[in-house]
């Protein structure tokens, strides 16, 4: 093969490359589609509706590694409880889980706030510094990380309120038993 033949393909993939960084070029320096509400948020790194569940005490995902591996939790325990036949005891047991989870999540939610709130201070005055930002971002995971702890310690007391055959029962009404999680755990009676 000639290196005429070979020229052909040459200036074709340098067009096609010179294309794709031109699009990538004019794309990279578009704004975002969401860019204007994210400008207007009051906190920048949480939405109006991550507020709203931080301060509602709501997981939001927190507890995943539980709720998909059979470890109900006790809001959705309780909005099934005719569905999973939650006895009298269980639901007045799971109501007072709930209650002591929501005690001890919204105060931890109103802080993660309250850092993200802070670090955006920061940034918005121009004053971080690195020993500032590396303070402020310890102390927002050391929250995020007390949250979901906290979170996923309530869907271990459930374990301690239903039995295996309400477990799962949850499981397919949340839609999970497809997902192949099996349940295997040791229940004390309700």
């Amino acid at each position: 093969m000639g290196l005429a033949t070979m020229k052909p393909v040459y200036y074709f993939g340098f067009g096609a490359i010179a294309l794709i960084i031109a699009a990538c070029a004019q794309s990279a320096g578009a704004p975002q589609p969401d860019a204007p509400d994210l400008l207007h948020r009051s906190i920048k790194a949480l939405s109006d509706q991550q507020v709203a569940d931080l301060k509602a005490g709501r997981g939001t995902g927190l507890a995943l590694a539980a709720e998909l591996n059979g470890y109900p939790g006790p809001t959705h325990a309780l909005e099934l409880a005719d569905k999973i036949a939650l006895s009298q005891n269980q639901r007045s047991r799971t109501e007072t889980l709930l209650a002591a989870m929501k005690g001890e999540t919204v105060p931890i939610g109103e802080e993660v706030i309250a850092l993200e709130g802070a670090l955006d201070k920061q940034f918005a005055e121009k004053t971080v510094t690195p020993q500032s930002l590396d303070s402020a971002t310890a102390a927002i995971g050391a929250a995020n990380a007390r949250l979901r702890s906290t979170h996923l310690k309530y869907h271990l007391a459930m374990l301690e309120i239903l039995d295996p055959a309400q477990v799962s029962a949850y499981t397919h009404l949340r839609g999970y038993a497809a997902g192949g999680a099996a349940f295997d755990h040791h229940h004390h009676s309700p």
